[in-house]
């Protein structure tokens, strides 16, 4: 009786486990999280304050989430071969972002890679459309998911988790930019 009730849980668990196998495998393998506004400012304005990384800690919503957060400029001042490291807390993490393309007051694509609290590779773009007076930002960030990404996908939705903190940082970018324009 025993054995007969063991080997009812062995399968159990067997089934369990291999139907959320097969549910973490059927996950996306690509994410994209996209957000954008409109700001009250050339492209040239908007552009240079995404352009050069020590700009960033006016209006990144991740600038002030650690003081004692270690920082560090490396390669080119600006656009291409611009690089910025971190290092803080466990609200920022650990990384580097690269600017591996820029075309002045058009686009900026950026290598984003986290060390801590895991590793993960992004491709995020920066793109400036002027509408007369204004500029359209739209700020994206993309990769893909291995099998721990797309578990982590089935609790945690990557849109909601960084959407926001991009909207947050788009609000302050036109801050920052509108006061720039009038000066």
């Amino acid at each position: 009786m025993i054995k007969k009730i063991l080997l009812a849980v062995v399968i159990i668990v067997v089934v369990v486990v291999g139907a959320l196998a097969v549910i973490v495998a059927l996950q996306p393998s690509h994410y994209r999280v996209e957000r954008s506004t409109t700001i009250s400012a050339p492209a040239a304005t908007v552009f240079a304050q995404v352009n050069d990384f020590h700009k960033w800690e006016a209006w990144s919503p991740w600038a002030k989430l650690d003081p004692a957060m270690k920082q560090a400029y490396e390669g080119a001042l600006a656009g291409n071969g611009a690089v910025y490291t971190w290092s803080g807390n466990s609200e920022v993490g650990e990384g580097r972002m690269t600017i591996t393309d820029s075309h002045p007051n058009d686009s900026i694509k950026i290598k984003l890679e986290f060390m801590k609290p895991f590793a993960a590779t992004n491709a995020t773009d920066f793109t400036f459309t002027p509408q007369a007076n204004q500029t359209n930002v739209k700020w994206t960030m993309s990769g893909d998911n291995n099998f721990m990404g797309k578990a982590f996908g089935l609790f945690m939705n990557m849109d909601k988790m960084v959407g926001s903190d991009f909207a947050k940082g788009l609000a302050q970018m036109r801050a920052v930019a509108e006061t720039a324009a009038k000066q």
